[in-house]
């Protein structure tokens, strides 16, 4: 090897657990570097790891291009990303792909650029001339795989390279170029229908024109025309005969692709912490001179402003004391109101990360925190990875949601990295829930957290009173013909009737919660009992109304809705179970001069959705406000004086350990939406199990009774937080393949445990295998085991030899390991 090259070792953003060795020129740059590298027929963009050594096997190829002086990720971050690959057990390069904007892992990314004066550069060798030209014709930037496209015969490396070196032309890696403002048709109600005699009256002929003017309505009043073409199955005749009747306006408005930066953000006046959170304040800043500093968890009733010891603590930490700060908040949580909060604090000092940014905006958010320029990052799971400079403290505010897990490789938690990133920079972990994760909660009482408690709601309020309706009672009078029962339609209970027209009386806002999407559970036959099933997932069709399909909330497939059983041909067919949308065609025909709005995955699938329902909800022109888990958090409305809970049970019966801890955290989530405001509030909780331990915890509010008792359940058989766990599925398109190399590789792993228990760690049982919950999904059949341990690092050294050294006998069969699994379907 020539003195001025080195050896180094590339990670690759491949599902590979090696690194790849490649000469380059000049001493090893730092680890964390860009490089760009030949892999097989292409060229990849890949991270120095380390030196590399002669011995190294295989043919050494040499590094194409160095893409940074000084490496894009800081130090703390690759720290960060080492440690997640070991303990997530996921390729180094796959986790630094995650936490890296796009646009630095991707080689078509990769630019060249004309110096000044250079194309008329003489005595060069004709390729190299050839290049130049090339450059000097497409006046501007110009990607180097087009280059290589247009000039043939192989790679332009080594020309680049020449070109690089001589000052002639400059590499850069760029992001995207941001599309230009377009235009979207929206479709708006024209004229509101309160009344249902004249709605029918005027619809009553037309049950496509009718679907689509409640779709609108449940959407809050106004859809995307593409919207409503692709999920609701709209014609364009249909739109046109609701336009012609004046009932709705087809219009266009010019796409805002970040709504922070477009919407009007509300403008907070600064609020005066109460002596309880000045107190907490305080005792969290003591922490800071520790080394590190203990992780925090604020455990605060809902209404009782955590945001405000958020806001405090970061005054402190960012204004005083010169550091950046990060905050996580759950995705559907990252509303105007919520950015409102910081920014009316810290002005452009913020930096809003969220899934709708585009890659450009993305890059630009992530390179202006790297700069300095801004110095907090706002955002959901992603953002524990945003290069905040100086980081001081690090803020997880409803640390609790499941929605911080990440589903796919690298499969990390979004609370677990923040407090691993915290501790190692040296700064404050602080998180914030109402409900707190059980794990957290038994961190806090066995020393590892420090816990801080706001027990009351700021300004004297006080938790609203929770009435609990047996659902027997009201299927009871729905059976027997009851006047009661009809009025609500055996949904609706009489308790919950009567409190919703007292609202709607005194001009007040009502959340009606229910966590299931969709007008029918499923379909089936009345006379052989035959379900309407997916053919790719082991679960039954859900019936959408408006678009009078059968679709499958996994895989999305979808079908017409049919006419006659499939297995026997009967016409008798029913529609069971209940969602929202059902509820809320009951909800308009009991309260026919309400103005309901229906939030769940089919209304908000449309950019900003989400936002605009809120934001009319928020300005009083919503009266009922209906969803599913999505309107439980973080919505903060004083006119909220009512709560309804359709039906609690709905994934109570789950076969998921954690399945009693959502229950009781969805329950107290959404009953916090109520009394935050001098009129008080109320909340009402349909349910069939009104004794089950969640659903009376959640009617006093009394978290603690219902972590005692949960913690007692999960001891035998043990579950976290008193074990580690993980779980290891396996899947196939052939359902035998599935089940055997499933009981292979429990086997595998039963037979290393056996054979090096000091190596591989004693103590981990093994469970299973079984057919996972749902045993088919998107075509592939799913068996699991689980791993479970009391000892962190035994489980660990466990997984590691699983996934380095076990290999499937065929090619199709996947196995993936999730470690400390939030779902176990």
């Amino acid at each position: 090897m020539k003195d001025s090259q080195s050896l180094v070792r590339v990670a690759l953003p491949l599902p590979l657990w090696q690194t790849f060795t490649y000469r380059i020129e000049g001493p090893p740059p730092p680890p964390g570097t860009r490089v760009l590298v030949p892999f097989r027929r292409e060229a990849r963009v890949g991270w120095v790891v380390e030196e590399g050594e002669e011995g190294d096997a295989g043919e050494i190829r040499s590094v194409l291009d160095r893409l940074e002086a000084v490496p894009a990720i800081p130090p703390d971050l690759w720290s960060l990303a080492r440690w997640m690959s070991d303990y997530y057990l996921s390729p180094l390069g796959l986790v630094l792909r995650a936490v890296l904007p796009a646009s630095l892992s991707d080689a078509s990314r990769d630019f060249l650029v004309l110096e000044a004066g250079s194309a008329g550069s003489g005595r060069l060798p004709a390729r190299q001339q050839a290049l130049l030209e090339a450059l000097a014709a497409s006046r501007g930037p110009r990607q180097v795989s087009s280059l290589r496209r247009a000039m043939g015969r192989g790679s332009l490396w080594p020309e680049i390279r020449a070109l690089v070196s001589l000052g002639l032309v400059r590499h850069e890696t760029l992001p995207p170029r941001e599309p230009k403002a377009r235009a979207r048709r929206i479709v708006r109600i024209a004229r509101w229908l309160s009344d249902l005699t004249e709605r029918e009256e005027v619809l009553g002929r037309s049950p496509r024109q009718r679907d689509l003017y409640e779709f609108l309505e449940g959407a809050g009043g106004r859809a995307e025309l593409r919207h409503l073409r692709q999920e609701g199955g709209f014609g364009p005749e249909v739109i046109r005969g609701l336009v012609r009747k004046g009932l709705a306006a087809l219009e266009e408005e010019e796409t805002a692709r970040d709504p922070f930066k477009a919407m009007d953000l509300p403008s907070l006046r600064p609020l005066v912490p109460t002596p309880r959170q000045a107190e907490v304040v305080a005792s969290l800043l003591s922490l800071l001179g520790s080394t590190p500093p203990p992780p925090a968890l604020l455990f605060g009733v809902t209404g009782s402003g955590k945001t405000l010891v958020y806001l405090e603590v970061l005054k402190e930490v960012v204004e005083r004391r010169g550091k950046g700060a990060i905050v996580l908040v759950p995705e559907i949580s990252l509303t105007p109101q919520t950015v409102g909060r910081f920014r009316s604090y810290f002005g452009d000092q913020v930096a809003v990360l969220h899934s709708a940014l585009s890659e450009g905006e993305r890059f630009d958010a992530w390179r202006q925190l790297r700069r300095g320029e801004k110095r907090i990052a706002v955002g959901a799971r992603s953002a524990v990875f945003a290069p905040v400079p100086d980081l001081g403290v690090v803020v997880v505010d409803e640390e609790h949601e499941g929605s911080y897990k990440q589903s796919e490789g690298p499969r990390y938690h979004a609370r677990d990295v923040a407090v691993m990133r915290a501790r190692q920079v040296g700064a404050l972990c602080l998180l914030g829930s109402a409900t707190p994760s059980l794990e957290s909660w038994h961190n806090a009482r066995q020393g590892k957290f420090r816990l801080f408690t706001l027990p009351d709601r700021v300004g004297g309020g006080v938790l609203p009173p929770v009435r609990v309706v047996d659902l027997k009672s009201v299927w009871r009078g729905k059976a027997e013909g009851s006047a009661d029962a009809g009025e609500g339609e055996g949904i609706l209970s009489p308790v919950l009737v009567e409190g919703i027209r007292e609202r709607l009386a005194r001009r007040e806002q009502v959340i009606l919660l229910l966590n299931r999407r969709g007008y029918s559970n499923f379909v089936q036959c009345r006379d052989c009992g035959g379900v309407s099933t997916c053919p790719h997932c082991s679960v039954s069709l859900t019936y959408h109304r408006t678009r009078n399909r059968l679709l499958c909330h996994y895989c999305r497939h979808e079908e017409p809705t049919p006419e006659a059983c499939a297995r026997c041909g009967s016409r008798e067919l029913r529609f069971r179970g209940l969602g929202t949308q059902q509820v809320e065609q009951v909800v308009a025909r009991s309260f026919p001069g309400a103005r309901i709005a229906r939030m769940d995955v089919d209304t908000t699938s449309g950019k900003w959705a989400h936002h605009e329902i809120l934001g009319r909800f928020g300005r009083g022109e919503i009266d009922i406000l209906l969803g599913t888990q999505m309107i439980a958090k973080g919505l903060d409305y004083p006119r909220v004086t009512l709560v309804g809970v359709i039906n609690a049970d709905v994934g109570i019966h789950l076969p998921d350990f954690r399945a009693g801890e959502r229950t009781f955290q969805l329950l107290s989530q959404v009953a916090g939406r109520t009394g935050r405001g001098t009129l008080g509030g109320e909340v009402v909780v349909q349910t069939a199990l009104p004794e089950h331990y969640a659903v009376q915890s959640a009617l006093t509010h009394d978290y603690e009774a219902f972590a005692r008792r949960e913690l007692e359940e999960r001891r035998s058989p043990p579950y976290p937080p008193h074990v580690r766990m993980a779980s290891v599925l396996v899947s196939s398109p052939d359902e035998e393949e599935a089940a055997l190399e499933a009981e292979r590789a429990a086997d595998w792993v039963r037979g290393f445990l056996r054979s090096r228990p000091a190596a591989g760690g004693g103590g981990v049982d093994v469970l299973g295998p079984a057919p996972a919950p749902i045993e088919r999904l998107h075509g592939r059949w799913r068996w699991h085991f689980l791993l479970r341990s009391a000892a962190p690092a035994a489980l660990g050294r466990t997984l590691a030899v699983l996934v380095r050294e076990f290999r499937p006998k065929d090619s199709g069969v996947r196995v993936v390991v999730d470690r400390d699994p939030v779902a176990l379907l």
